[in-house]
C-alpha cells in the first residue's frame, strides 16, 4: 500500500498566520502539524509515501521532511499542486505513483491520538467481498462532530458496515456523523476521479469520487476509535488542537500503561 500525504492549498481558514507560511508547518503542540499524519503512515507500516504540496513554503516542507528516512520510510516523494483544485485533483497527481497499488490518502491537518491506521487497513482489505474485477473497493473513516454540517455526512445501511451516499455539508444533517480526512482506495480511484466534473466552487470533490464506490456498493467505513480533531478547519481548532495533544502527553507521562493500550 501507499500512502500520500496532501498539504498543499492556502490555508485560507487559517489567515492571517498563513498568509506568509503553509498550514501544515504551524506547530502542534512539540512538533510541525505535518508530522502528525507522516507518523500515522509509518506506525501503518507503509514505506512509500508521497507528499502533494501547494501554495506557501512547499521548499520548507521538503527541507524539513527530507527522505522520509526519519519515519522509516524506504521513499519519499513529492508533488507540486498549482492552486486549489480540490482533494481528488491533488489525489490525481498521484496516479503514477500509486501505480495500479492501493492507497491510504490523508489530509496534512488531520489528527489521531490514541488511535492507529492498522486496523482500519485491516479492515479496508476485508471489506473486498465483490466480483474481483471491481478491485478492493474503498473505505473511509468517521468520526462524531459538533458541526457535521460542515463535513460530508454519510447516509448508511441498517446494521451494515456500508455507505448508501454521502451528503457534502448537509442544511439539516441527520447524523452527527462525519467523514473526516482520511481514505484509503483501491487503483480504480483515478478512473473514477476522472468521471467527475467540478463542482459549484470550481473544484474535484472527493465526496463524488467517494460516492461513485458507494454507487457500486464497493464504499466501506469506520469510527475513529481515539481523539480525532481537524487541525486546519480554524484558528480555535487549531489552538484547541494544541491543547489535546498537550493534555494527551500529560496524561501518558503520568499514566505510560495507557500507551500500549
Amino acid at each position: 500500500m501507499k500512502g500520500i500525504l496532501l498539504a498543499g492549498g492556502l490555508g485560507t481558514r487559517l489567515r492571517p498566520l498563513t498568509n506568509v507560511v503553509n498550514k501544515h508547518l504551524l506547530p502542534v503542540g512539540s512538533k510541525p502539524m505535518i508530522f502528525y499524519p507522516l507518523d500515522a503512515l509509518a506506525d501503518a507500516g507503509i514505506e512509500d509515501v508521497m507528499i502533494v504540496v501547494g501554495g506557501q513554503s512547499t521548499e520548507a516542507i521538503m527541507k524539513l521532511c527530507k527522505d522520509g528516512r526519519q519515519w522509516g520510510f524506504k521513499s519519499l516523494y513529492y508533488v507540486y499542486q498549482e492552486g486549489e483544485g480540490g482533494i481528488a485533483a491533488a489525489l490525481a497527481l498521484t496516479e503514477k505513483f500509486v501505480n495500479k497499488d492501493d492507497c491510504c490518502v490523508v489530509l496534512g491537518d488531520n489528527i489521531m491520538l490514541g488511535d492507529s491506521l492498522r486496523p482500519y487497513m485491516r479492515k479496508f482489505r476485508e471489506a473486498s467481498n465483490r466480483n474481483p474485477m471491481y478491485g478492493k473497493g474503498a473505505l473511509v473513516l468517521a468520526a462524531r462532530v459538533k458541526d457535521p454540517e460542515n463535513y460530508g455526512v454519510p447516509t448508511m445501511e441498517k446494521d451494515s458496515q456500508r455507505i448508501l451516499f454521502i451528503t457534502e455539508k448537509p442544511i439539516n444533517p441527520a447524523t452527527q456523523l462525519g467523514i473526516i480526512g482520511v481514505y484509503f482506495y483501491d487503483a480504480t480511484v483515478f478512473d473514477r476521479i476522472r468521471t467527475c466534473s467540478p463542482s459549484k466552487r470550481g473544484e474535484l470533490e472527493i465526496t463524488d469520487v467517494n460516492n461513485s464506490y458507494a454507487a457500486d456498493g464497493d464504499l466501506a467505513w469506520s469510527s475513529v476509535k481515539g481523539q480525532w480533531i481537524d487541525a486546519g478547519s480554524s484558528i480555535e481548532a487549531w489552538v484547541a488542537a494544541g491543547k489535546l495533544v498537550e493534555d494527551y502527553q500529560k496524561k501518558h507521562e503520568e499514566f505510560p500503561e495507557l500507551l500500549q493500550k
